[in-house]
């Protein structure tokens, strides 16, 4: 065994999200988020779940964050929950406001970093239109200079959003998530409103922050190959799935500029449309990270008069212009391992990812990289003292560790790594069907249980390394 040694004062962490563990839903003033009213449609979550109780977190925070410190965890990722700090769209509530700071103050004396994403997709179902409307971009910053100032003074790492690629496209034109809209131009639409808002946040942030505070946003991304590189209907494939999941969202913030094969690709569905003047380089304003979200990678090939197939996580959505390239794609399969979702597991394309988003995006900027998230669900068993020996979860993340280890040698500046996710939640349309946690959670109880994965990633933080067979 080889012992790869991180570099001195990389950030060991895991991750939540508000909606996914606090549970409270309707607690000390909180009120409806379009995934509690997207969560009572028939048939939109496994199982008919939903968050209302979920982890209990909003309950039980001072003992999880207790748990993290037993786990040496050095940083915490968490969301705020907009509905819980701002219900109904109408007056900011201090009760709400007043969790999230007994949360960072019990992270910081139990010496974790507290790291803050303000928007984790729990939009406050009153605000009209959601993020169809263009307004919605100015209700953002409003609630972004609120939280700053009541948590800036000891919260030092803020993320606009999470995943807009999830709260547009997957939302509003992929029906798989809330509000569970399934036209292609809406998904557009909400896209922009959405960079618009982590443009427009990063301007409050920077007005209400101290100086030494770091504000970015995190992107999940994917890394599609063609099934054969020698195809070139495959390249096409997958350059429009680069497009649609990766470029769309990093071009307008490195770049301030939508790319231009891709324009073409969503030529008629109205995108430019809803782009003002001043929009880009507002989206495009100076970032101090880029959070990188990063589970799988995919073989997609370019099959023009067959069906879609039905992996939104993929971006398997009708975006296109006929006349630009082949309009339709499959993802295929390597042979390679997979989780309990079905997602393909490969290490090297989050290795191949932070080296590319270096060498493309943030390097020349001089802008660090962060590994907000990364796990997987799998088939976890646990015993009769409900301890789960997830060998297969501890070791997707030893190797994502040792992936991430070699961008790092290969010049990407790489900062940390948080793990998703801290314990097992509700999983958003799979519900409490999937477990990501490394930390085992009884559904029937609330007793968390740390697994093997959590002991692996504890030995990882107080060591700075991993080891390498």
């Amino acid at each position: 065994m080889t012992a790869l040694e991180f570099p001195q004062g990389f950030l060991w962490g895991s991750a939540t999200a508000a909606y996914q563990v606090e549970g409270a839903a309707h607690t000390d003033g909180r009120r409806d988020s379009i995934w509690d009213v997207f969560c009572r449609i028939p048939g939109k979550v496994t199982g008919g779940d939903d968050g209302e109780v979920a982890c209990d977190h909003y309950h039980r925070m001072p003992d999880d964050v207790a748990m993290m410190a037993e786990l040496g965890l050095q940083a915490y990722r968490f969301s705020i929950s907009w509905a819980r700090v701002r219900p109904d769209d109408k007056a900011f509530n201090q009760r709400g406001i007043d969790f999230y700071s007994r949360l960072v103050d019990a992270l910081l004396d139990n010496g974790i970093r507290p790291w803050a994403t303000l928007y984790h997709w729990d939009l406050p179902a009153a605000i009209p239109g959601g993020w169809l409307n263009r307004d919605t971009a100015g209700r953002f910053a409003e609630y972004a200079q609120k939280m700053a100032e009541v948590l800036g003074d000891r919260c030092k790492d803020w993320t606009t959003l999470n995943e807009p690629w999830c709260s547009s496209l997957l939302a509003y034109a992929g029906g798989e998530h809330a509000p569970g809209h399934t036209d292609p131009r809406e998904g557009l639409q909400a896209m922009h409103h959405l960079l618009l808002a982590h443009g427009l946040g990063v301007e409050a942030l920077r007005a209400a922050l101290p100086s030494d505070a770091n504000v970015g946003i995190t992107l999940n991304f994917n890394v599609p190959d063609p099934l054969d590189p020698s195809s070139p209907d495959d390249r096409e494939a997958a350059r429009r799935i680069d497009g649609l999941a990766n470029r769309i969202f990093a071009d307008p913030i490195f770049r301030g500029r939508y790319p231009a094969d891709v324009l073409e690709d969503v030529a008629g569905l109205g995108l430019e449309e809803h782009i003002h003047d001043g929009d880009l380089a507002t989206i495009s304003r100076p970032i101090d990270f880029l959070g990188v979200n990063y589970y799988q990678g995919c073989a997609v090939t370019g099959t023009p008069d067959g069906p879609i197939a039905p992996q939104p996580e993929a971006n398997g959505m009708r975006l296109g212009n006929p006349n630009v390239g082949s309009e339709w794609v499959e993802f295929a399969s390597r042979g390679l391992p997979r989780t309990d979702q079905d997602w393909e597991i490969q290490p090297d394309g989050l290795r191949r990812l932070l080296e590319r988003l270096h060498r493309d995006y943030t390097g020349p900027a001089g802008i660090p990289l962060y590994v907000t998230e990364n796990g997987c669900a799998m088939r976890d068993e646990p015993d009769e003292n409900g301890f789960v020996d997830d060998q297969d979860r501890l070791n997707y993340l030893r190797e994502h560790f040792i992936a991430t280890h070699r961008a790092i040698e290969h010049g990407a500046d790489v900062r940390g790594f948080f793990v998703w996710s801290l314990m097992d939640n509700f999983e958003w349309a799979w519900g409490y069907a999937k477990r990501f946690g490394i930390v085992s959670v009884n559904y029937d109880t609330l007793e968390r249980t740390p697994k093997a994965s959590a002991k692996f990633l504890a030995q990882v933080s107080a060591t700075n390394t991993v080891e390498e067979a």
